[in-house]
């Protein structure tokens, strides 16, 4: 019987680069790959029986979904990042609207601590 393992780092940081997040896309895509060959030799293999090879395609494709989950989230980050930025540079002043009115934004002595 033989067994197919696979290993994924899943943890994301928040860079504070461009660059960071796009080696991280980078890597993620890497993995995906590398996954799609494991289905494309898990249909080949003759060791295993049908049902043991459905069991392993469900988990290679979970685990691509989830890689593509993280890229996405990665690559929306990204583009909020940017569009801040744009923001930013076209209004100056808009800097000041983001301090803390104690409604949307709390202060200090306008805040509620929830714990579940």
């Amino acid at each position: 019987m033989t067994t197919i393992t696979t290993s994924t780092n899943t943890s994301i940081g928040s860079g504070s680069s461009s660059t960071g997040a796009t080696s991280k896309i980078a890597a993620l895509n890497k993995q995906v790959v590398n996954l799609q060959n494991q289905l494309k030799s898990l249909a080949t293999d003759t060791t295993l029986t049908d049902e043991q090879k459905t069991e392993q395609e469900q988990v290679i494709n979970s685990q691509i979904q989830l890689l593509q989950a993280q890229i996405a989230q990665l690559e929306q980050q990204q583009t909020q990042k940017a569009q801040d930025k744009k923001e930013a540079q076209q209004d100056p002043t808009a800097a000041y609207s983001k301090v803390a009115d104690g409604v949307n934004r709390p202060t200090a002595a306008n805040s509620l601590n929830v714990y579940i």
